[in-house]
């Protein structure tokens, strides 16, 4: 007879507050089930759910997006390691693009903060009559858009 986890076990093994499990619950992330004393239990496979949570959103994903990904396991029964690598994927796929974002920016704000070079022709960051605005919001060049090359001419 499986008798579960309790929320303070769940809470001593996966280092969260016994309010944060309470919030993941709210949130739908997990699923406890009663037993017949009324007491909340949690399944063995929680400690893995929890631990996705926790490290997507130290990635930066929200909790619907971590939810729609937990969402996708199988109820009533633990996920397998298949299971875990199909909502890998997407996941994947996101890490990947946030990567090569993070790397675009290390290789070119790390020559424009401070560069000193005063050049507007040469400043990946300069925007003249905000160019770079039509692209979409936020630092359109730093994160992959190419500024159009008559861009810095007055013409």
């Amino acid at each position: 007879m499986n008798e579960g986890l309790s929320i303070g076990a769940l809470a001593r093994r996966t280092g969260l507050a016994v309010s944060a499990i309470r919030y993941y619950e709210a949130q739908g992330l997990i699923r406890p089930w009663r037993n017949p004393g009324g007491q909340r239990r949690f399944e063995r496979s929680d400690l893995r759910r929890l631990s996705f949570v926790m490290i997507a959103q130290q990635f930066g994903f929200t909790l619907p997006q971590i939810r729609a990904q937990l969402d996708m396991l199988p109820g009533g029964r633990t996920p397998t390691k298949a299971d875990w690598a199909a909502i890998s994927v997407t996941f994947r796929a996101e890490l990947n693009a946030r990567i090569d974002t993070l790397t675009r920016l290390r290789d070119n704000l790390d020559g424009c903060i401070g560069c000193g070079c005063l050049s507007l022709e040469a400043c990946a960051l300069y925007n003249a009559r905000d160019i770079a605005g039509q692209k979409g919001q936020g630092p359109r060049y730093l994160m992959g858009d190419m500024p159009p090359t008559s861009e810095h001419s007055d013409g």
